[in-house]
């Protein structure tokens, strides 16, 4: 993920997903009212196609291609050992487990049942993701370290709340809070990408460390700034974008 395509792609899949999900979380909240029941998945209705089951066909999909593009080490394309590769499949690989116990129950009908345990698979997926940008941060400072920091912050928004949609399912403001802080963390993530690797966003005095990738499409970087006005400038934009997103 430590490339521009490694952030926009899966930041991307995170916000249309949450969007997906405030939507229809709204909806069932405005059609259920007192009964509602929070969801961690909703069906994709289509007067064509049986299309119920999409969402969780998508997921699982897109997790299993993101372990294979960090095992194959995107873009070089060859079998990687690299342990920070390992540590991202690792997040993705929660997600699959998710999507597949959570096809498999809605399959054999007993979704219902198994309703609790689909939340906590769910919670664990942005508890994997909080530990691994806790330790696999540790190697971000500057300002790459106040970006991961900031998305931390956003991940244990979503931890929580994911626990206490499990927990209290007919909580409609848990679902609403963990709908949106998913759609947070793909724009964060997003955001990230454009700051980080594309050069022209970078402040004046910082330059993009370039790594060994061919193309400024697929670029690994760090941002390193030669003064210390110049390190405050591009933490002022940061900090400028956050209080953008703030803003009603």
């Amino acid at each position: 993920m430590g490339t521009f395509l490694g952030h926009i792609v899966p930041g991307f899949a995170f916000a249309v997903f949450g969007a997906w999900h405030v939507i229809n979380t709204i909806r069932g909240y405005h059609l259920k009212g007192s009964s509602f029941m929070s969801r961690f998945w909703h069906p994709f209705h289509s007067p064509l196609l049986n299309l119920k089951y999409l969402e969780l066909i998508l997921l699982l999909s897109f997790s299993v291609f993101a372990i294979l593009m960090q095992i194959l080490d995107f873009p070089f394309m060859r079998f990687s050992f690299k342990l920070d590769n390992f540590e991202h499949a690792s997040m993705f690989l929660h997600v699959t487990i998710f999507a597949c116990f959570t096809l498999f129950s809605e399959l054999s009908q007993s979704s219902e049942s198994l309703s609790g345990v689909s939340g906590m698979l769910a919670a664990s997926v942005f508890g994997q993701e909080l530990l691994l940008l806790y330790y696999h941060s540790a190697d971000h400072v500057g300002l790459e370290g106040h970006y991961h920091w900031l998305l931390q912050l956003i991940v244990i928004v979503s931890l929580v709340s994911a626990l206490s949609a499990t927990s209290f399912p007919s909580s409609f403001p848990a679902a609403l809070v963990l709908s949106i802080s998913v759609v947070f963390q793909g724009c964060w993530l997003m955001n990230m990408g454009f700051m980080l690797w594309i050069p022209k966003f970078v402040a004046h005095g910082c330059t993009v460390k370039l790594g060994d990738a061919g193309s400024n499409e697929s670029m690994l970087g760090t941002i390193t700034c030669e003064t210390h006005d110049a390190g405050g400038s591009q933490l002022d934009m940061k900090n400028f974008t956050v209080e953008v997103w703030m803003l009603p």
